[in-house]
């Protein structure tokens, strides 16, 4: 089980989920599930000691009006990190928070042990859009989220009460804030992923219907000792549909980092 801790900062405070023991992995996550610790979370604690905060403006973290953008955020991330008295944490990353870890192993390579991205946005590949999620209904976004729709039933609800409505509103509204154009990317990001340092695990599920793989191999291509990893029969929701998969995928690979051993 996780425990919740608060860190404040100017504009408001951050809800950070801490558990498990072991190797600081720090948890950036996607548009959805912030505030809750999940299966995935869980496996993850097995090996590390999991901090996962909530983003500025999702889940149980303040607005923070201030940070305005993916700048912003990476610069925050910094100030957590150091807030948290963590040395060159791994960083996992999925989707939004897939980008903003690459983000900030770019800004700061010293500050990121190993890194793993999931599924990230980040990246403008005009042959291959990313799909606009905003312009989605809940019946669509399901379905552009999993491959099996039957495991969006504890995600998604028939008659969500006012709270759920409320926060998952909330939620797109920070997202739209720090990604609504350019849309889910940042142009100037490829030129820069030579920057990372760290070495890299670059994670896709087959069937991603919101970011194409094509970015995958993009950001495999272009970020020095990268690997990339396919998981079947899942689709962008991946520690949702496939937390086991996924975990297994990232604690792995950071463990062979930890230990040295070459991949």
């Amino acid at each position: 089980m996780a425990k919740t801790e608060h860190l404040d900062f100017p504009g408001g405070r951050v809800q950070v989920l801490r558990g498990g023991d072991g190797p600081p992995l720090l948890f950036l996550h996607a548009a959805g599930g912030a505030g809750q610790w999940h299966e995935f979370h869980e496996l993850l604690a097995r090996r590390f000691e999991v901090f996962a905060p909530d983003h500025p403006g999702f889940g149980g973290s303040g607005d923070l009006a201030e940070i305005e953008g993916m700048d912003d955020l990476v610069y925050h991330y910094l100030d957590v990190i150091e807030r948290l008295g963590l040395d060159r944490p791994n960083v996992v990353g999925a989707s939004f928070g897939g980008w903003l870890a690459a983000e900030l192993a770019v800004a700061a390579p010293h500050a990121v042990g190993s890194l793993v991205l999931l599924s990230p946005a980040g990246l403008r590949l005009p042959g291959h859009p990313i799909a606009d999620l905003f312009l989605m209904t809940p019946q669509q976004l399901v379905a552009a989220l999993f491959h099996d729709p039957a495991k969006a039933a504890g995600m998604f609800t028939a008659e969500p009460d006012i709270d759920a409505i409320l926060a998952g509103y909330r939620d797109m509204t920070a997202l739209a804030r720090f990604a609504w154009t350019p849309f889910l990317c940042n142009p100037k990001l490829e030129r820069r992923l030579h920057r990372i340092t760290a070495r890299t695990q670059v994670v896709w599920p087959s069937d991603d219907r919101l970011i194409p793989i094509a970015h995958g191999h993009r950001y495999a291509e272009l970020i020095p000792h990268a690997d990339f990893t396919v998981v079947e029969d899942c689709g962008h929701a991946m520690y949702f549909e496939r937390p086991a998969e996924f975990a297994a995928v990232t604690s792995e690979f950071l463990a062979a980092e930890l230990n040295g051993v070459s991949r």
